[in-house]
């Protein structure tokens, strides 16, 4: 009798311990298996490409994508395919300087080029990317009012500021380098809205293929602002800094032993850097499909910032495909807000020589996060002083205008520069069309301007 029930109550336990040795088995079968090896190795390969090319498609970004859609339907959606290749062979080449060199791109353009050009871009940069902060915070704070809009604004916006400062300063490089990685998925979102709405595939491939503009005002100025949120200044400094980060990770804490790479180095680079960028064109190719086929085909052409984009998208598409363009926003904020802060702060301590790096802790680098500190707090106080966040963006787009054809030109020349780049130095075809692409950023810094007279 003892022995039945000793049996009884044990073959509960039994049970369990043959269903953990199964599922032990199957998921060491699974993680065997040829392309789940591949598939890991790929993500294990992603970073500092894919946080850079994820954090393009911040607030302001979305915002500029629902507008372009709203307003003129699929008729500008080649823009997304046209600038994937140039917004990645730019990055590739600032990836390539912090490969080679082991240092900044601001460390390289005090090197070889007069210090007004530095300070100069450094200020610039600086002023673009706290408009740009301040707008994002914004625009975080509003999505998540659409979610609980019982909650005030500006608990919302320095909830967010803190927490964004806390990640940075309080978090190791490591781990805080896994979290925007995972972060960056946030923008599978759109992606999935677009899904969920009715579109018309033919009509958006002939669009996504054969250009098309009229040349309105409006047109141009959405053009400009395009191209000024796809490359920007910001994206050129976190990318070489974070390849520099990567390095110092492995235990290359000194200048001269980062200095070259290997040819499975820089592989693994472009590997890394065409795969973000890929995602962030193809984020901003589904927001421009799924207002065109939303809120363009119902008249709704005014969309002022990704909040008004998400809320007039409910009516149309439903709750699901509100919900996800609501998150999407405040997880692209988060992911973006940060970047923003450390590229201006990468950039000036380079520039001054500070101490720099998110490998230091805080009492390590004072200045380097002073500046983030600082510059943080600059944009939670524009979103207290009344400034409109399309005001700021425009601002904004107009700093990054005239500050995007400068650096540009000079990542040309650095990467172009057998002395500094040796053996990785640019194909003539890449020099090529550095130069093309720092044209159109010129003439687009132009165009902005000439837009606001």
């Amino acid at each position: 009798m003892e022995r039945k029930l000793e049996r009884l109550v044990e073959s509960p336990a039994i049970f369990l311990g043959h269903a953990i040795s199964l599922s032990q088995l199957v998921g060491s079968t699974i993680k065997n298996q040829k392309h789940v090896k591949k598939g890991k190795e790929y993500w294990d390969n992603l970073g500092p490409g894919l946080t850079t090319g994820a954090s393009d498609d911040d607030p302001s970004g979305i915002a500029t994508y629902s507008q372009t859609g709203a307003q003129f339907g699929f008729q500008l959606l080649w823009l997304a395919p046209l600038t994937f290749p140039l917004m990645a062979i730019v990055q590739e080449m600032c990836a390539r300087i912090g490969l080679v060199t082991g240092q900044g791109l601001a460390g390289n353009i005090r090197d070889h080029f007069p210090k007004w050009i530095l300070y100069l871009s450094t200020i610039l940069l600086l002023i673009a990317n706290t408009l740009n902060i301040g707008a994002d915070l914004g625009a975080m704070a509003k999505a998540t009012q659409l979610l609980f809009p019982n909650i005030n604004f500006g608990l919302l916006v320095f909830i967010f500021t803190a927490f964004s400062l806390g990640l940075q300063i309080f978090t190791p490089y490591e781990k805080y380098a896994k979290y925007l990685k995972w972060l960056a998925l946030i923008l599978l979102s759109y992606v999935l809205s677009a899904f969920m709405v009715n579109i018309n595939w033919g009509h958006l491939l002939s669009h996504a293929v054969i250009p098309a503009i009229t040349f309105s005002k409006n047109q141009i100025i959405l053009v400009c602002a395009i191209l000024g949120t796809t490359i920007s200044p910001y994206l050129f400094f976190w990318q070489t800094s974070q390849e520099v980060e990567e390095d110092i990770k492995k235990g290359k804490d000194t200048l001269e032993l980062r200095k070259g790479c290997s040819d499975e180095d820089v592989k693994k680079m472009r590997i890394d850097v065409w795969s973000g960028m890929f995602l962030s064109n193809l984020v901003m190719f589904f927001i421009i499909a799924a207002c065109a086929a939303t809120l363009y085909s119902h008249g709704i052409t005014n969309i002022t910032t990704a909040a008004d984009a998400a809320a007039a998208l409910r009516p149309i598409a439903g709750d699901y495909t509100y919900l996800l363009f609501t998150l999407g926003i405040i997880g692209t904020g988060l992911l973006a807000v940060p970047v923003l802060a450390g590229a201006a702060s990468y950039c000036l301590s380079e520039s001054l020589g500070w101490q720099y790096g998110l490998h230091h802790q805080l009492k390590e680098a004072n200045a380097f996060y002073g500046v983030i500190i600082i510059s943080m707090a600059v944009g939670l106080a524009l979103n207290f002083i009344g400034l409109d966040a399309i005001k700021t963006l425009i601002y904004s787009a107009v700093v990054n205008g005239l500050i995007a054809p400068v650096i540009l030109a000079l990542i040309v020349l650095l990467s172009s520069s057998k002395k500094l780049m040796g053996d990785r130095i640019n194909h003539p075809a890449i020099s090529f069309l550095g130069w093309i692409i720092t044209g159109l950023m010129a003439a687009a810094g132009i165009g902005t301007i000439l837009s606001l007279f």
